[in-house]
This record gives structure tokens, C-alpha cells and sequence, in this order.
């Protein structure tokens, strides 16, 4: 059977981690659907789907998962009567959906498709946006990733492209 399990992974984190270990006992495979591909260089969306797919393919060399897993990017459409078949037609087959999110599950139950909630692993601690407040604020942000994901985050300049993108243009002063 195949599962799909989808995230911004911004970044790809320990948590994701946890959920993929939880879904692969019960999947033989698993799609990872990337969303909003399109989003990159914002404060909520630092990285780019190409940087997100390297995070998760890097972090899932580490064990058996890489030759279970397909990486695909997804673009958001802004159309929650048609996202579900859109998904569909980017991505390989799969018999059931992992998500937590109330809008995923609902729009996937009204579609027929088997939806399951996996257990979220310390959701306080692992989650993107304390991540990135971490990453801003100078914290430790390296312990809630895989070492993989971290050195490709150092590597590319993830830390000063989220201070970059998440400073405002109001604290610039211009003089005339």
C-alpha cells in the first residue's frame, strides 16, 4: 500500500521525521507532497520546493525510507472544491492520506479517500514556525533537525535569508 503525506517542510524537520517512521509501518510506500511549491523567500516559506525536496532526501538517507519515498512538489491551486483532484493528478497513486490538518482531512473525506491523523511528535517543540523563530532569534535551532537538513540550511544561507526576508522595510531609514 501507499500513503501520502503532506507538509510545507519548512524546514523538514524532526517531527516530520517521527510521522514518516509512523507511517512507513503501515505503508510499503509513502508520497511526500511538498506544498506551496510555489511559495519561497518569505518568512512563513524560506526555502524554495527544490531546497525542501534536498532537506527530505538528505534526512532520509540515513535509513531505509529513501528508496520508499517520492519527493513532489506541489503548487497550491486556491481552489478547495478542485485541490483534491489536482493532487491527484501530480502525484502517484496512494491508497491513504496522513494529515492532521482539519482543512486536508475534510477536503479528502468529502473525496472518499481514506484519511488518517498520524501521532504528532512534540508538536510545541517540532514545528516550522518555532523552527524559524529559532533561526531568527539566534537560538538552537540545529537540535530540532536532522544533521543533514542542518548542513544543507547552513550550506545555502538558509539563517540569513529568513533574517533577510523577515526584516522590514520600515526600519530603513532614507535620507533626502
Amino acid at each position: 500500500m501507499r500513503g501520502l503525506y503532506i507538509g510545507r517542510f519548512q524546514p523538514y524537520h524532526l517531527g516530520h521525521q517521527s510521522v514518516l517512521l509512523e507511517i512507513s509501518k503501515e505503508m510499503d510506500e509513502i508520497v511526500i507532497a511538498i506544498g506551496s511549491a510555489q511559495e519561497s523567500h518569505t518568512p512563513e516559506n524560506p526555502f524554495t520546493a527544490g531546497e525542501r525536496a534536498e532537506m527530505i532526501y538528505a534526512a532520509l538517507e540515513q535509513g531505509d525510507l529513501r528508496n520508499r519515498c517520492y519527493v513532489i512538489p506541489i503548487q497550491d491551486i486556491n481552489r478547495n472544491s478542485v485541490w483534491v483532484s489536482h493532487l491527484q493528478s501530480m502525484v502517484p497513486s496512494f491508497d491513504v492520506v496522513y494529515s492532521n490538518n482539519p482543512l486536508v482531512v475534510r477536503l479528502f473525506s468529502e473525496a472518499g479517500v481514506d484519511v488518517r491523523s498520524p501521532p504528532m511528535y512534540q508538536r510545541d517543540l517540532f514545528s516550522g514556525t518555532a523552527i524559524r523563530n529559532l533561526m531568527q532569534k539566534g537560538g538552537d535551532w540545529r537540535s530540532l533537525v536532522p544533521g543533514a537538513v542542518a548542513s544543507l540550511i547552513t550550506r545555502i544561507g538558509g539563517v540569513e535569508r529568513l533574517a533577510c526576508v523577515s526584516r522590514s522595510d520600515t526600519s530603513t531609514q532614507f535620507i533626502l
